[in-house]
């Protein structure tokens, strides 16, 4: 990309860093037949079992609805189920599930080598703090 004005554009060049790091995690994760986010949905009920749907919707950032997306999904993997008390969702890794979690942390740790290697472990680094800060500053102006 040249020196174009998108260039000084916080969203594109945004959205420009998104795609090319879904398309690094994808490749890593290709392995555990899991999307990135799936991964990391499983890696969240396998820390916290019995979460509500509600509440990894929260850890998350995602909607409700794209939450029960994943969560259809990892069921029909046997990955997680579900329990319904009333009008709450508790999830819980399935056996699985959890045998799963050793292959989806190498992946999180290849992703990481692969990209610190290109931008180096304390640049990378910075970055992630770098926008996370500006991610918390910028949702108070919703």
């Amino acid at each position: 990309m040249g020196d174009g004005s998108l260039c000084n554009c916080l969203y594109f060049t945004s959205n420009r860093l998104s795609r090319v790091l879904t398309k690094m995690a994808e490749e890593e994760f290709k392995s555990t037949g899991l999307f990135p986010s799936q991964a990391l949905a499983l890696m969240i009920i396998n820390d916290k079992p019995g979460i509500s749907q509600n509440d990894l919707s929260r850890e998350l950032d995602i909607k409700p609805s794209t939450t029960s997306r994943f969560i259809d999904k990892l069921e029909h993997k046997n990955l997680v189920k579900r329990e319904v008390k009333g009008k709450s969702s508790f999830l819980y890794s399935t056996a699985d599930g959890l045998s799963l979690m050793e292959k989806i942390d190498t992946c999180w740790k290849n992703l990481f080598q692969r990209y610190s290697t290109v931008l180096g472990q304390e640049e990378g680094a910075k970055l992630t703090n770098a926008i996370h800060n500006a991610v918390d500053k910028l949702e108070k102006e919703l």
